[in-house]
């Protein structure tokens, strides 16, 4: 069964299981809340402005990026929006079936790929960016105007904090080695 908990109700469990074990729960609850905040907001979006366009979250992002920087190389669409390369090809496969976006080879060099929005993909951006906008305010109707550029202030710390700090601090914690491959979680298949 499935049980929605509040956000203050969960702060509340984790402190009671923690208990007194030594942790920084100001910080916890800060990056915990950043994490369950983009999680509501995503699943709102895609399953209100998103859904009438038939985009997901993440073909949006990208649809975003290639709209705002215009024809950008793929390693760069993903970095900007976030994803593995695997996960773009996907994503902009589909994109491109939907004639919403174009997959050109780099002029000078082959093994590079361009994409850039078609005609179709900058018409449904600017139709849905301002209905995108309007969840956004919804989203946000609890803060004024300055909670917002406070808020988005002390995001933005954040984000600098890892971008800047990050890569120095996994190879402090993984002792200078590369990071193991990523596992899906699923047990190896038995033979």
């Amino acid at each position: 069964m499935t049980v929605h908990r509040s956000i203050r109700e969960t702060e509340r469990a984790v402190r009671a299981k923690l208990g007194d074990t030594p942790i920084r729960h100001e910080q916890m609850v800060a990056v915990a809340n950043i994490y369950r905040a983009a999680a509501a907001v995503r699943q709102h979006f895609e399953n209100s402005v998103l859904r009438g366009a038939e985009l997901t979250w993440t073909s949006f992002v990208v649809l975003w990026v290639v709209w705002i920087w215009g024809e950008m190389e793929t390693r760069y669409v993903a970095e900007e929006a976030g994803i593995s390369k695997g996960t773009l090809t996907g994503v902009s496969r589909t994109l491109q079936n939907r004639g919403l976006l174009e997959r050109a080879g780099h002029p000078t060099d082959g093994r590079l790929v361009l994409l850039r929005l078609t005609d179709k993909g900058e018409e449904l951006m600017a139709e849905v960016f301002p209905a995108f906008n309007a969840e956004e305010v919804f989203v946000a109707e609890r803060l004024t105007d300055k909670e917002c550029g406070t808020l988005a202030d002390l995001l933005r710390k954040i984000v600098t904090q890892t971008e800047e700090h990050g890569e120095e601090r996994r190879l402090a914690l993984l002792n200078g080695a590369d990071p193991r491959p990523r596992r899906s979680g699923r047990r190896p298949a038995r033979g």
